[in-house]
């Protein structure tokens, strides 16, 4: 309810800094048109600019209509075939994703992660806190190909690496999804990693596997057992939750007869660092040329673009 109620003021305060920033163009315009002081246009110009961008933000906002876009996102990196090197690319996007978060406001939390053996990260799980988290990241879902001269190998050779992102909503406690007891396999294990050394020494790390799906969902991040298994569980009944939109969705394209490929590979994005410079989408064909910028988290393009797209099909 408390998270319901900060979306919608903070819905109102957006209104209300459109209203401002019109009145400032108004009167901007109507000062320029008395005086005849050419020197007030390209301040007209910025603000006019500002206000474009602003409007833009707020119509993209009304596309976000699915029932849990404006919840948090729990967001899960992994590395593909390509050892190190695709470890390091998971790192890169978790950097990305972490930038692009801070940029907006949210807050960013780790869940659970698994260090790779010589560098990088095998695999990540984040919170992503704030309005609209979900409805934004989840075009993020997929898998992500990275092009470039790899910076562990001697021989300066371009490497293809892969990585996937998997995205789902944080589930507030008014769904409903059943988790039998009996239906749950516990493990406790020593946390390895950040922490501190209170945690390293004792195993308050919890994994938990449901065994009629066998999914498994793991965090260590948290000094008490007890908070690792209250968020182990968040994340197991984020999983539940979207193994039944699967399923439900899979069950609609049946009567409409709808074929589409659902595979855990569906490449998403390529990210091209050798030999040119170019991130692009390839479900939407949105394309740009600077990757430094992507990686330092503006991947608002890409957000824009998919969510657009979904909104005509």
């Amino acid at each position: 309810m408390l998270q319901k109620l900060n979306a919608l003021k903070d819905k109102v305060e957006k209104f209300h800094k459109l209203e401002q920033k019109l009145e400032d163009v108004d009167t901007l315009i109507a000062l320029a048109e008395e005086t005849g002081d050419q020197d007030i246009l390209g301040e007209i110009k910025q603000e006019a600019y500002t206000l474009k961008n602003m409007l833009e933000k707020a119509r993209l906002e009304t596309l976000l209509s699915g029932k849990y876009d404006g919840n948090n996102a729990i967001v899960s990196l992994h590395a593909g075939a390509g050892g190190t090197e695709a470890q390091d690319w998971v790192q890169m996007l978790l950097r990305m994703y972490s930038r692009w978060a801070e940029d907006r406001g949210y807050k960013v939390s780790t869940l659970d992660m698994l260090p790779g053996e010589e560098a990088g990260i095998k695999s990540v799980t984040i919170l992503v806190e704030g309005p609209n988290a979900y409805g934004y990241l989840k075009s993020e879902k997929g898998v992500h190909r990275l092009v470039r001269i790899s910076p562990f190998d001697a021989a300066n050779r371009r490497h293809t690496s892969f990585a996937s992102v998997d995205v789902m909503p944080e589930i507030n406690d008014d769904v409903e999804i059943e988790i039998k007891p009996e239906d749950l396999k516990i493990d406790t294990y020593r946390a390895s990693g950040a922490g501190g050394q209170y945690v390293n020494k004792t195993e308050s790390a919890v994994r938990i596997t449901h065994i009629p799906t066998g999914i498994v969902v793991a965090c260590q991040t948290e000094r008490s057992q007890q908070s690792n298994r209250n968020t182990a569980m968040k994340l197991l009944k984020a999983k539940l939750f979207e193994l039944r939109q699967e399923e439900q969705q899979k069950e609609i394209d049946k009567l409409r007869g709808v074929q589409r490929e659902i595979a855990w590979g569906s490449q998403i994005r390529s990210y091209v660092f050798h030999p040119y410079s170019l991130v692009k989408d390839h479900r939407t064909n949105m394309e740009v040329g600077n990757v430094q910028a992507v990686m330092d988290g503006e991947i608002d393009d890409f957000i824009n673009a998919y969510l657009k797209q979904k909104q005509t099909e």
